[in-house]
C-alpha cells in the first residue's frame, strides 16, 4: 500500500487534468488511485462525473452508487447519482437519491432541478413545476432554472406563464442562448409562429448545430402560406446537410429478400396520441410470420394504447430521457433490418439525428409529418398518390416516394366514441354552424379570410373553434384582433377550450354542422374524426402534402365533392353546402357507413398493403447488398442514392 501522501498527489494531479479538459488521462489517474483505495470517495465521485461527461451513463451510475455508499451525507454525489439513473431510463428509482440530496441540503437548487426532470419524465408534471419553483425561489437569477420551469409549464399547458419564465431566464442571463430557444418554443406553441421563427433564427445563429432547434423552425415553416413549395425544400435539404450522412456500419443482416423482417418504430407517440389512431391498426394486422416488432418509446407518458400496443411487439423499449448514444447502442443491439420514423420535424425532441447515422439497412419516414426530412440516409417516405402526385411530388423529396395504398392511412376510431347526433341546423329555427377543431397554427390570414366570405354568404351562420391554447385569455384577445384583421367577425365566432378526454372532445362534434379544413396545411386526425361523427368537411386541395392529405382523405371516405380547387371554390362550396339542410341529416347518419366501406378503414387490407411496401423496400436493399457483392458491402438502403438528393 503506497503512502498517503502519494494517492493525494495521484488524486491532485487527476484534478487539475479533469478542470483542464483532458478528461482520458485524469480517468486514468482515478481508476490508478481506486485501484489501490476502492472506496476512495474523490475518485469514485470525480470518476463517475467524467463518465457522465463522456456520455457512459452507465458506468457513471456504478461509479456514484459506490460513491454514495462510501460517503452517504454528500447531497452533491446524491443528485449526481440519481441524474445517472435518469439517464440510463432507471426513473423511477433516481427519485430517491434525489430526494435525499434535497433533504440534506435544502438549498441545493440544481437538486431541485434534477428532481424536477426526474418527476417530469413520470408524468408528474405539477409535481415537476414545484420543485422548480423551489429552484428559482432560491435562486432568482438562474436562467436555466427559469427555462426548465418554462418547458414544464408549456407541457402543462400553462403557455402564458411559460412565456414570462423563458422572458425571465434572458432577463437573467442575456447569454444564456437556450432562453431565447425556450421562448421561440412558446411563441410557437400560442401560434404566434412569425415571432417564433424570428427567435429560432436568433438561436440559431449562436448554436448553430442545435439540430431540435431546425427541426422546431421547420415545423412552423410547414404553417405559413407565404413560403413557397421550393423554399421550404430547400430548408429542408439545408437540415439534411447539417445533420450529414454519416458513413453506415457493416450490417451483418442477411440480404435474404423473403425471411423474416424485424422491424423497428421510433416514436414519441405510441400512446393517446393522434398518430397512434393511424398507426396502430397497421401494426396490429401485421403479419407477425413475416414481420417481428421492435417499438421504441420515445416518451414519458404510457398508457392503453401503450399497452395494446406492447402486445403486438416482439420487444418494447421506452427510451425518453436516453441521449443519442444511449438510444444508439440499444437500436443497433436490436439489428432492426427496418427502422421507421414517425415522428421526422415534430415534437419537442425528435431522433432525426440519430437516423442520420443509419441504425438501420432500411430506414423509412411515415404519418407524423407531412413534408420531406431532408435527412439523406432515410431512403423512402410512405405517402400516396393523392397526397403526393407523382412526378412533381419526387422532385421535392430527399426520400423515395411509397406510394403504397389509395390512401396512405388507416384510421382507428375510438371504441367509446358518442353516437352520432341530428345537425344542429335540424332544429327548427336553429342557425347553421361551421366548425373548425385542427391546431390554431395552421390558421393563416388568408384562410381566415376565406372564413369571414363564408359567414358574410351565409348570413345566419357562426363559427365554433376548439383548440387548446384558447384557456389563455391573451391567446383569445390576440386571434379576436386578428380575426377583425381579417374581416372575419368576432361577434360571430364562439372559443371552445380543450376537454378532459377524447370522448368529451369528440361529443362537441354534435355542436357542428359543416366542418371547416384549415389550408394550407389540412387537418389529418382531425378530418377523420369529424367524418366518424357525422360531419361533412371542406377542404382545399393544395399544392403540397400538407395541402392535400384532406383530398386523400375525402375521397377515401366517398366524398371528392367536397374538396376545392382554390379559395373561390372552398367558399362556394361551404356556402353550397349550407344552403342544403336537408341534405345534413341524411348524410350525418350515412358518413360511418361511407368510410366503413373505404380504406381508412379496411385495416387488415391497408397493413396488407403496408408490409408489402415494407418488403418491396427491404428487397431494394438485398439487390444493392446481395451476395455477389462481396462481405462489408451491405449499407443504409439511402447511401446508394445520396448523390441523388440536391
Amino acid at each position: 500500500m503506497p503512502p498517503p501522501n502519494h494517492l493525494q498527489r495521484t488524486l491532485q494531479d487527476a484534478v487539475a487534468r479533469h478542470r483542464a479538459g483532458r478528461l482520458d488521462q485524469a480517468d486514468v489517474l482515478y481508476r490508478r488511485v481506486l485501484a489501490l483505495a476502492p472506496r476512495n470517495f474523490d475518485a469514485l465521485q470525480l470518476s463517475g462525473v467524467i463518465a457522465l461527461q463522456q456520455g457512459r451513463a452507465a458506468d457513471a451510475a456504478a461509479l456514484l452508487a459506490r460513491a454514495c455508499e462510501a460517503d452517504p451525507r454528500s447531497a452533491v454525489c446524491a443528485m449526481r447519482y440519481g441524474l445517472a439513473l435518469v439517464l440510463v431510463g432507471r426513473t423511477a428509482e433516481a427519485e430517491a437519491p434525489l430526494r435525499r440530496a434535497v433533504a440534506l441540503d435544502p438549498r441545493l437548487v440544481e437538486a431541485w432541478d434534477n428532481l424536477a426532470h426526474c418527476l417530469k419524465l413520470q408524468d408528474r408534471l405539477s409535481e415537476a413545476i414545484d420543485s422548480q419553483r423551489r429552484a428559482v425561489a432560491l435562486k432568482p437569477d438562474y436562467a436555466q432554472g427559469w427555462y426548465n420551469l418554462g418547458l414544464t409549464l408549456s407541457l402543462y399547458g400553462n403557455i402564458g406563464e411559460a412565456l414570462q419564465c423563458h422572458e425571465r431566464a434572458i432577463a437573467a442571463d442575456p447569454k444564456f442562448a437556450k432562453a431565447r430557444y425556450g421562448r421561440a418554443q412558446t411563441l410557437h406553441q400560442m401560434c404566434r409562429l412569425e415571432e417564433a421563427i424570428a427567435d429560432y433564427d436568433r438561436y440559431l445563429a449562436l448554436e448553430p448545430e442545435h439540430h431540435e432547434a431546425r427541426s422546431n423552425r421547420l415545423l412552423a415553416l410547414n404553417n405559413l402560406d407565404r413560403v413557397s413549395r421550393e423554399q421550404l425544400f430547400a430548408e429542408h435539404v439545408d437540415y439534411g446537410r447539417v445533420v450529414g450522412l454519416r458513413r453506415p456500419p457493416r450490417f451483418p443482416h442477411a440480404p435474404q429478400p423473403d425471411r423474416r423482417l424485424r422491424v423497428g418504430v421510433l416514436s414519441p407517440d405510441l400512446r393517446e396520441h393522434s398518430c397512434a389512431y393511424f398507426i396502430e391498426p397497421l401494426l396490429r394486422n401485421l403479419d407477425p410470420a413475416r414481420f417481428e416488432l421492435y417499438l421504441y418509446h420515445d416518451h414519458f407518458r404510457e398508457d392503453g394504447v401503450s399497452r395494446r400496443l406492447q402486445g403486438v411487439a416482439a420487444a418494447w423499449r421506452r427510451i425518453v430521457g436516453q441521449g443519442d448514444p444511449a438510444v444508439e447502442r440499444i437500436v443497433r443491439a436490436d439489428q432492426p433490418d427496418i427502422l421507421i420514423d414517425l415522428a421526422g420535424h415534430t415534437g419537442m425532441s425528435n431522433r432525426l439525428p440519430l437516423f442520420a447515422r443509419c441504425l438501420a439497412p432500411v430506414q423509412i419516414t411515415y404519418l407524423g409529418y407531412p413534408n420531406t426530412t431532408g435527412v439523406p440516409a432515410i431512403g423512402y417516405r410512405f405517402t400516396d398518390a393523392i397526397a403526393d402526385p407523382p412526378g412533381a411530388a419526387d422532385r421535392y423529396a430527399t426520400e423515395k416516394l411509397v406510394r403504397f395504398a389509395p390512401t396512405a392511412w388507416a384510421y382507428q376510431p375510438r371504441a367509446d366514441a358518442p353516437p352520432i347526433s341530428d345537425p344542429p341546423a335540424a332544429a327548427a329555427g336553429a342557425p347553421l354552424t361551421f366548425g373548425c377543431f385542427n391546431n390554431l397554427g395552421k390558421f393563416t390570414d388568408g384562410m381566415l379570410a376565406a372564413w369571414g366570405r363564408i359567414l358574410t354568404a351565409v348570413p345566419d351562420a357562426r363559427l365554433v373553434i376548439k383548440g387548446r391554447q384558447l384557456g389563455d385569455e391573451l391567446v383569445r384577445r390576440r386571434y379576436l384582433e386578428r380575426f377583425a384583421a381579417c374581416g372575419l367577425p368576432g361577434d360571430r365566432v364562439e372559443f371552445l377550450e380543450s376537454t378532459a378526454d377524447s370522448r368529451s372532445h369528440l361529443a362537441l362534434y354534435r355542436r357542428i354542422d359543416i366542418a371547416l379544413d384549415t389550408f394550407p396545411y389540412n387537418g389529418t386526425t382531425t378530418t377523420c374524426e369529424a367524418l366518424w361523427m357525422g360531419v361533412p368537411v371542406i377542404t382545399l386541395c393544395g399544392d403540397r402534402h400538407s395541402a392535400r392529405v384532406g383530398a386523400s382523405l375525402l375521397r377515401a371516405a366517398g366524398h371528392p365533392e367536397w374538396i376545392a380547387a382554390d379559395v373561390d371554390d372552398y367558399v362556394r362550396r361551404a356556402a353550397g353546402l349550407a344552403g342544403e339542410r336537408a341534405r345534413l341529416s341524411p348524410i350525418r347518419s350515412g358518413l360511418r357507413s361511407d368510410l366503413a366501406r373505404g380504406p381508412l378503414l379496411d385495416h387488415a387490407g391497408q397493413a396488407a398493403r403496408f408490409g408489402e411496401a415494407l418488403r418491396a423496400c427491404w428487397r431494394e436493399w438485398c439487390e444493392r447488398n446481395g451476395p455477389e457483392q462481396g462481405p462489408g458491402a451491405t449499407a443504409c438502403a439511402a447511401v446508394a442514392a445520396t448523390e441523388a438528393v440536391p
